[in-house]
């Protein structure tokens, strides 16, 4: 296991070894601006976050919800580029020491080239992918080389996955697995959905590799409740909106700084 790989295993090895859930959080790249993503990751690890999905803007979403379609719009408008995406992690890894992952959907990686990019996130520290599209068949190309290049790969499980179909993710992933919380795209919710609890128990029959959950957490006692089951709690709309309803940029930065904040006291029992 190399670095990258091995400090995102260390890192929820450390929140385990605490007696509580790691905390996760999205923020899209280019999000308002390249730079006020970078200092927005930089603020949601300084708040309390142990770990941050960087998300790769794409024009077609399938998982993602509205508010964070509409982050990925002004990104796009904004010119965001792969090589935008590659600089967020670098100097967030660099200015934290935290691992830093890429969530993004299959087609922008084929356009750009496995190789490439498995090489260049490698390069800029990141710790591996989220690839929520990517079936586990099709997906020998990108473990192929990911494991060359030291990098976890998360897949995602669903409620409606079968225990076969997760014991075949769960063995082609590694760095952690993704527990989708309920069938649907990603957004702030009243509750989390109880599918939650059982899909983790599911999933973990199937393998020693931590479960984290997402979509639906949005406050302190959401994430309190999924901590109580899960090995990480995912956070990324809550975030996203707390920064579009900010007046201004920094007031957005530091929005992100408190929200994860919260979201720390909740992980850990403290709501």
């Amino acid at each position: 296991m190399s670095g990258n790989v091995r400090l995102l295993s260390d890192t929820l090895a450390a929140a385990k070894e605490e007696g509580r859930s790691a905390l996760i959080a999205y923020l899209p790249a280019g999000f308002p601006t390249v730079d006020g993503g970078i200092e927005a990751v930089k603020a949601a690890i300084e708040g309390g976050a142990d770990v941050v999905e960087v998300g790769l803007p794409h024009s077609d979403p399938v998982l993602d919800g509205p508010v964070i379609q509409t982050a990925d719009d002004i990104a796009l408008r904004g010119g965001v580029r792969i090589a935008d995406v590659m600089r967020t992690v670098r100097e967030a890894h660099a200015a934290t020491g935290a691992p830093i992952l890429v969530m993004t959907y299959w087609n922008p990686i084929d356009r750009y080239g496995v190789e490439r990019f498995t090489a260049e996130l490698a390069e800029a520290g990141g710790a591996g992918c989220i690839l929520p599209d990517l079936p586990v068949q099709e997906s020998a190309l990108w473990r192929e080389h990911a494991e060359k290049h030291g990098l976890a790969t998360v897949f995602v499980v669903a409620p409606s996955s079968k225990d076969e179909r997760l014991a075949e993710i769960t063995a082609a992933g590694s760095g952690f697995v993704y527990a989708a919380s309920l069938m649907g795209v990603t957004g702030t919710r009243e509750s989390v959905s109880s599918q939650a609890e059982d899909l983790v128990r599911r999933t973990r029959a199937t393998t020693d590799v931590p479960v984290c959950v997402g979509l639906g957490v949005s406050n302190p006692a959401q994430a309190a409740e999924v901590a109580r089951f899960a090995d990480g709690v995912i956070v990324g709309s809550a975030f996203v909106k707390r920064m579009l309803d900010a007046p201004d940029d920094a007031a957005g930065v530091e929005a992100v700084r408190d929200l994860a904040g919260e979201l720390a006291k909740g992980v850990r029992g403290q709501v």
